[in-house]
């Protein structure tokens, strides 16, 4: 078959910018996926996908004009069916040979062959493969469907639905247009170049020259990547120019690339006065304002100069400039006005205007939140031996920030904006770094609160949201988790554990639950199905961290609410798995658990008195010897030890196995037996649930 490159591309109006590169990968991804399944492409095909902000397009090398013709194999019916006892084709048979458009005289050419426990007729044909111009409409149209929108528009009197307006589509083959529509527009050659710097239309030559000729005549780079790559690039230089660096900015680089089609980036400044608002106002204001990039000197501070990503080349940008600072000096302005108005009240004074503002309609207002935080807050700091009265001024003040100007306009800076606040009041230090840091981790990898008093608030935060919600039946489904408590679970689970802190998660969650009105959380059992959740999110968390799943399940299979312990615990088990003893021990653990299931067994004390044979004598003497050792480096949080210790008791356990029959007929020796093993259970799984372990011989 004639093989040529393809390119597919929908000319569109700006798209979401947050949204393309992924809208780029799904589109080339599900349209070379659609030619491979139609044998037009071969599975190594080589696939280039572009995301601009008004294009989607991909480029897929050797695509067939029509896939090689292919034999199909289909079964026709058990032969028994299929003739009638004079070995003549039955009625059956013909009606389904006319339904398939197969000639009655190709039954001579059918294959028999057992199928299953039958023998069966089967009827092997040539099948014509698919051709291009038939199907890639369809294959456009699959793949547009199958992008992630989630809205579409109408445009024009039209019904075509899509993200934006749709343009112009253009399909070649080579250098043939290949008919079809999509979207309500016929295929063809013309597409559109930059808004301002193209020629205006451009019509391509082939399917290879498409990118080259949009780059040179149409002033757009298509490739999302490479159009990023290209913009980091010139931003580097330019900061390099200015003997600056730009702080963390990959987020902002990827938003940027989504927004312009042909980068080219310039130097801005702004007034050095303004350097005297707090920089992380200003930082904020320049990146997701106006999509500009700060410059830092050496020592992390703001310098009052910027970078532009204009989306314009000129000789002489100076216009261009120009304009972007006549921009920003407002915006900068507004943050200085904000600034100076909030500082006319303490934040104390703010605390009455938060009773009208509603936390949620059963758990009532942020005032009263706040009453809850500061009781939590100072119990918690109690428990860590640490300041409680800084912890709950802290928490008192902590949410103060949020009727402010500067939060209003500007959600990001919550806590951050507290804490100047803070400090500006003649607060503590303790005090105000405290509101800055109990809103940590706000995501996956962010730092954690320093100090016991920031923890003290942060777990009361984050712990009074998760017991609320949980407490009035609001809990995470599925994708849906409005109130954040995934989050907040990771974050009170990483306070304790990496910090660490010597907390009780049980006892956290009661004290959580004990400053709520009794009438309010009225969800029977929450606080059983919130340790649930936090167990869950811990397991993933470890999962994540890249220990043994089984070790993970035998730790936490004791629900250890010590959640500052759990490494420690697995740091022990993963010891304890590399001892010979290990696979002996943990299989005889699972048959001491099964056994203990099934007798249904009272706990009891094994009698001294009533043991028979020497086997289970020694078992005996042996976990009684053992026992003290064990339990006291349990106490000590000595895990690795207490296991090894454990390990010791393998002979005993092999030989009672072997010598002693559990379940005796007579029952005061059964039930003398059962307890035996019910104390050796609870010694050995004293760190972690052995039974569980996958460990090997």
């Amino acid at each position: 078959m004639d093989k040529a490159h393809l390119i597919v591309e929908l000319v569109t109006e700006e798209l979401p910018p947050r949204a393309l590169p992924r809208l780029g990968e799904v589109f080339a991804e599900t349209i070379a996926g659609g030619l491979r399944v139609r044998g037009l492409a071969t599975e190594d095909a080589v696939v280039r996908g572009f995301a601009a902000p008004r294009r989607l397009a991909v480029l897929v090398r050797d695509v067939a004009a029509q896939a090689p013709a292919k034999e199909v194999t289909e079964k026709i019916m058990p032969v028994q069916v299929a003739f009638d006892a004079e070995g003549r084709p039955s009625q059956a048979l013909l009606k389904k040979l006319a339904a398939r458009g197969i000639a009655e005289d190709a039954i001579a050419g059918f294959e028999r062959r057992v199928d299953g426990k039958a023998e069966a007729l089967f009827h092997t044909r040539t099948e014509q493969g698919a051709v291009l111009d038939d199907v890639l409409a369809d294959v456009v149209n699959e793949a547009v469907r199958a992008l992630p929108i989630p809205k579409l528009m109408r445009w024009g009197a039209s019904d075509v639905q899509f993200v934006r307006p749709v343009h112009r589509l253009v399909m070649l083959h080579g250098e043939r247009v290949v008919p079809g529509s999509v979207l309500g527009l016929e295929s063809g050659r013309t597409t559109m170049g930059h808004r301002f710097m193209s020629r205006g239309a451009i019509d391509i030559a082939s399917a290879e020259a498409w990118e080259p000729t949009l780059l040179a005549e149409g002033k757009v780079v298509p490739h999302f990547a490479e159009r990023r790559d290209e913009i980091d690039r010139q931003l580097q230089a330019a900061a390099a120019r200015e003997n600056a660096s730009l702080g963390d900015y990959a987020d902002l680089l990827d938003e940027v690339a989504a927004l312009v089609e042909h980068p080219s980036v310039y130097v801005g400044e702004f007034e050095a006065e303004f350097l005297a608002v707090p920089q992380e106002c200003l930082i904020l204001t320049m990146r997701a304002n106006q999509k500009y990039f700060p410059l830092f000197d050496d020592r992390g501070r703001l310098l009052n100069r910027f970078l532009i990503v204009s989306n314009m080349r000129v000789a002489d940008p100076s216009n261009i400039v120009a304009g972007n600072q006549r921009v920003v000096r407002p915006r900068l302005a507004d943050a200085r006005f904000f600034l100076e108005q909030d500082r006319r009240q303490p934040l104390e004074a703010r605390l009455p205007r938060l009773g009208p503002v509603v936390y949620h309609n059963k758990l009532g207002s942020q005032l009263e939140r706040i009453g809850r935080l500061e009781r939590l807050a100072g119990h918690i700091a109690s428990r860590l031996r640490t300041d409680s009265a800084a912890a709950r001024r802290a928490a008192r003040l902590a949410k103060a920030d949020l009727v402010t100007e500067m939060v209003g306009e500007f959600p990001e800076l919550q806590g951050f904006m507290g804490r100047h606040y803070a400090l500006a009041d003649g607060e503590d230090q303790i005090v105000a770094d405290a509101i800055a840091a109990h809103y940590r981790p706000r995501f996956a990898g962010d730092d954690l609160p320093a100090g016991n008093v920031a923890c003290a608030v942060a777990l009361a935060d984050k712990l009074d949201a998760l017991v609320g919600f949980f407490g009035i039946g609001q809990v995470p489904t599925g994708d849906r988790d409005p109130y954040g408590l995934r989050r907040a679970a990771l974050g009170v689970l990483r306070i304790l554990m990496e910090s660490p802190l010597p907390l009780d998660l049980a006892e956290l969650v009661a004290d959580a639950a004990s400053g709520f009105a009794s009438d309010v959380l009225v969800e029977e059992g929450f606080s059983e199905r919130l340790l649930d959740f936090l167990f869950e999110r811990l397991r993933n968390q470890l999962r994540d961290a890249g220990h043994p799943v089984d070790e993970i399940d035998a730790v936490l299979a004791l629900r250890p609410t010590r959640v500052d312990l759990v490494p420690a615990r697995l740091a022990a088990v993963r010891e304890f798995v590399a001892l010979p003893e290990a696979a002996a021990l943990a299989a005889a653990n699972k048959r001491i658990v099964n056994i203990l299931k099934k007798s249904g067994a009272a706990e009891v004390e094994p009698d001294v008195a009533l043991l028979q044979e020497e086997a289970e004598k020694a078992l005996f003497h042996r976990v009684v010897d053992v026992a003290p050792l064990v339990r006291s480096h349990v106490d000590n949080e000595n895990y690795t030890e207490a296991l090894l210790a454990l390990a010791g008791l393998r002979d005993a356990v092999d030989s009672f196995f072997d010598n002693v029959m559990v379940n005796a007929d007579e029952p005061l020796t059964r039930q003398n037996r059962l307890a035996l093993l019910g104390r050796l259970a609870a010694l050995m799984n004293g760190v972690a649930d052995l039974s569980r372990l996958n460990a090997q011989g």
